[in-house]
């Protein structure tokens, strides 16, 4: 700025000395140059503005000196109407609060207020025209040779100020220990400043309790234990290469405990680099680690055993019920009305046990992943069938209306056929226990593209919202105490189970009092299928079971 106001002043007193020579100059021309040598003057004066107001306080005072000086001079038309650059070369010069916006406003200020005084005639005539030109030229001339000098200067400036121009290079200065604030010293951590080969250049702050700190002009990787010093090498390289690196290392003193350090790349090529104590939380991360495991293995083992043991607890059980069944049945004579209606009961207990050791082993052999698919090609709609016989006399006994509304023509699928049974008896069996009598539920199969579209929909009491997150996870229920206990928690976890080992997946969609619905979608279609005859019943939706109580 130094270099500019004193350009600016000499142009000044050199346009003085030529109008005074010339004799031709008006008192107002003299004036304008006048204030010009002013504001040069004052520039001079102020030598290196440093706050922000003063810089917009220096900018101003140009922008007025120039905007007079236009006035006086017969305004835009007049020899000074180039020098309305000034103030934005000022702003960039001083770097102002505002920058180049700023300075552009103030130059179209000043050349508004010429152009007002040239168009109101407050402007006095401008001196003769080789005056003029004499003084055009002399502005011109000074403001490209202010310009320059203050660019050459900031270029010098520059120069000493970086890095790369000091006689001796050094990639990354580091920074006086004695300078570092007081809170630096005292920050819990260890902060330490490298060169980009990992060599401490300064240190600050307390290393990890019970070890030694760093030595500077030492390679940090000498400060880890042998085995990790590779390790921490490659760190320091990714740091250097790409901006930042994050790892462990174990110290040299302490090759049992663990160091965590964060590098990340400074100005001047330098690393900046943290290291804290990491062994609590490697530590406690390996106990969960081992904690996990173990809970993993624990399942695994529960779910191998029952997996294994479906022949072990399937095969008492079935011969209760079947004796249960000839007692019923009295093939070999009458019973007392008492042990006929004993005989009833062990039956229907032990088929309801029987059922939940059924969900309960194939969820095993599910999760221990022995559940094997028996793919075939066969029509869905007997699998649907089915599965609403088994459960015809259950919805009867209830007074619920159960159909299945099922197309004319084959729904051929590669499935599991008992797969696709157990899906649909599930769901209904669910809908029938949470469907009061007199409502419905409603089983629908058909194609969705190439998928098979199952529906399971009923008028039952419904989920809350924040119980349908929850279902299709093994043994989560929804609703109060009473609804729980009517079953295990394992039919739409199975129903999900079954889909997902299909590729297909389930939804879920309730409000509570409006009733359910699920849909299951499978990726079971074989391929374009030819139009085979049409069911017996023509082209209309054949119903299972139409409003039966």
């Amino acid at each position: 700025m130094l270099a500019w106001s004193l350009g600016m002043a000499a142009a000044a007193a050199m346009g003085v000395i030529v109008a005074a020579a010339s004799r031709q100059a008006s008192p107002a021309t003299v004036v304008a140059l006048l204030a010009l040598a002013a504001a040069g003057v004052g520039g001079l004066w102020l030598k290196r503005p440093k706050s922000s107001l003063t810089r917009l306080r220096h900018a101003f005072a140009w922008t007025l000196a120039v905007a007079t000086a236009c006035l006086l001079s017969g305004g835009l038309a007049g020899p000074f109407a180039v020098l309305c650059l000034v103030p934005l070369a000022v702003v960039v010069m001083l770097r102002a609060p505002g920058g180049p916006p700023l300075g552009l406003a103030l130059s179209l200020f000043a050349a508004a207020v010429a152009l007002l005084g040239q168009a109101t005639r407050l402007s006095p005539p401008g001196p003769p025209q080789p005056l003029a030109s004499a003084l055009a030229l002399g502005a011109l001339l000074g403001l490209a040779t202010a310009m320059a000098l203050a660019l050459r200067l900031s270029q010098r400036r520059a120069r000493v100020r970086s890095p790369a121009a000091a006689p001796t290079p050094v990639a990354a200065p580091a920074p006086a220990a004695e300078a570092a604030p007081a809170w630096l010293e005292a920050q819990p951590g260890l902060l330490l400043w490298l060169d980009p080969d990992g060599v401490v250049l300064a240190r600050h702050g307390e290393p990890p309790p019970g070890l030694p700190p760093p030595s500077v002009s030492e390679s940090l990787v000498n400060y880890a234990a042998l085995a990790s010093r590779l390790d921490l090498q490659a760190l320091v390289r990714a740091a250097a290469a790409e901006g930042r690196a994050e790892g462990d290392f174990a110290p040299l003193e302490a090759p049992d405990r663990v160091c965590a350090i964060s590098l990340r790349r400074a100005g001047g090529g330098g690393l900046a680099a943290a290291v804290r104590d990491a062994s609590r939380e490697r530590w406690r991360e390996a106990e969960l680690e081992a904690a996990r495991a173990e809970a993993e293995a624990l399942n695994a083992g529960k779910s191998r055993f029952l997996a294994s043991m479906s022949h072990e607890l399937r095969t008492p059980l079935n011969a209760i019920i079947g004796f249960a069944d000839i007692m019923r049945a009295k093939l070999f004579g009458e019973l007392p009305p008492r042990y006929a209606d004993y005989a009833q009961m062990i039956h229907e207990s032990g088929s309801h046990l029987l059922d939940l050791i059924n969900d309960l082993l194939d969820m095993s052999k599910i999760e221990a992943e022995r559940y094997q698919l028996q793919r075939e090609v066969f029509d869905a709609r007997e699998a649907v069938n089915a599965a609403l016989r088994l459960v015809r006399l259950q919805a009867d006994t209830a007074g619920i209306s159960l159909r299945g509304v099922l197309p004319p023509e084959p729904l051929e699928v590669d499935a599991d056929r008992r797969a696709l049974k157990q899906i649909v008896l599930n769901l209904v069996s669910n809908a029938l226990k949470f469907t009061p009598p007199g409502g419905s539920v409603t089983v629908a199969a058909q194609y969705a593209g190439d998928e098979l579209e199952l529906q399971v929909s009923d008028t039952g009491i419904g989920i809350a919202k924040a119980d349908l997150e929850r279902l299709g996870r093994p043994y989560e229920q929804a609703g109060d105490a009473d609804q729980r206990a009517r079953g295990t928690g394992l039919g739409l976890s199975l129903v999900r189970a079954f889909a997902e080992l299909h590729g297909g997946a389930m939804a879920v969609e309730s409000e509570v009092g409006e009733g359910t619905s699920v849909i299951i979608r499978l990726p079971v279609r074989p391929g374009p299928a030819a139009a085979p005859a049409p069911l017996a019943g023509g082209a209309e939706i054949i119903p299972f079971s139409a409003d039966r109580r």
